[in-house]
């Protein structure tokens, strides 16, 4: 019998970068969005806690599911075991880089151009 596959899924929020696992990920029927079900966080019987995976399991404490806008997926991999949950800064959080826009998002305009009234 095979064991079900655990994904690590590394994507940005908020000028962080995430790093996380999940039993589930799927596109979803939210048009741009992918779902993440079943986060696992590792059950550790260690004295030392680790500040980052507390943060993310109270962050994420009653989710069921989360739908995250697919330009902001870095990597989706499938791994044999989880590892641990990380937070760290984005390099590019000075402001300075934007994701690229994706066709069909520009916003439209009803009838003329704004400006030429």
């Amino acid at each position: 019998m095979a064991a079900e596959p655990i994904y690590k899924v590394i994507f940005l929020n908020q000028n962080q970068v995430f790093e996380l696992y999940a039993r589930q990920i799927y596109q979803s029927d939210l048009y741009g969005f992918i779902e993440v079900e079943e986060y696992v966080f590792g059950e550790r019987s260690q004295i030392v806690v680790d500040p980052a995976e507390e943060k993310l399991k109270n962050e994420f404490a009653g989710v069921k599911r989360s739908y995250i806008p697919m330009h902001a997926i870095i990597r989706i991999d499938e791994v044999e075991k989880e590892g641990s949950v990380k937070i760290r800064e984005s390099k590019g959080s000075d402001g300075k880089v934007m994701a690229f826009p994706l066709p069909g998002m520009r916003p439209q305009f009803g009838g003329e151009p704004p400006g030429d009234g």
